[in-house]
């Protein structure tokens, strides 16, 4: 792509990339890479053995986190826990989750379990891109970087696929955004 091309704002890029992964996440390459993020997200978790695993509802070509729900329970004996997301004032927090399909939704629509409020101690954060620096970018409402502003003692574990891969100067972090302590992908491990 000439240079004169590339995206400018933040809007842009996550456009772009959210495109790119509709037609990607349907191919062999991705399958692919599904089963390969999940290795590289155990592997890290038999070194963290989480109590309470954060995850999230996946959606639009994202990581499936699934398959590493059902692993970790058996794996490390962990509680799994989901996001709700509130729209008025705009927060996040968790509930506990037993692994079903959620019979609930948050505000934005998202499948959500109406299990107690918990704070995991690890929690998967999905990127929409991400820079190896850890920085993230999500879908713009600021809900995970709320999340991990009001509680810096979770660790916060970015999963991606390699294509989102930005520059900082691409993503432009801002004042508000939380760096990741990780940021995973199925070729990479990139820690900030």
């Amino acid at each position: 792509m000439a240079e004169n091309n590339l995206p400018r704002t933040r809007s842009d890029w996550r456009s772009k990339l959210l495109a790119a992964r509709k037609v990607w996440i349907n191919t062999p390459e991705a399958e692919q890479a599904q089963a390969a993020l999940q290795d590289r997200v155990m592997t890290i978790l038999a070194e963290l053995e989480p109590d309470y695993l954060g995850l999230y509802w996946p959606m639009q070509g994202e990581f499936n986190p699934m398959g590493v729900a059902a692993a970790a329970q058996q794996a490390f004996a962990c509680r799994l826990a989901l996001p709700f997301a509130q729209k008025s004032p705009p927060q996040m927090h968790f509930r506990l989750w037993n692994g079903q399909p959620p019979g609930t939704q948050d505000d934005h629509g998202i499948p959500c379990p109406d299990g107690s409020p918990v704070v995991p101690d690890v929690v998967l954060v999905p990127c929409v891109g991400f820079t190896p620096e850890g920085w993230r970018l999500g879908y713009g409402g600021g809900y995970f970087d709320r999340f991990m502003a009001a509680h810096p003692q979770v660790t916060a574990l970015g999963v991606a696929w390699e294509a989102g891969r930005l520059t900082q100067a691409d993503l432009q972090p801002q004042s508000h955004d939380i760096p990741l302590m990780a940021i995973l992908t199925e070729s990479n491990t990139w820690s900030s």
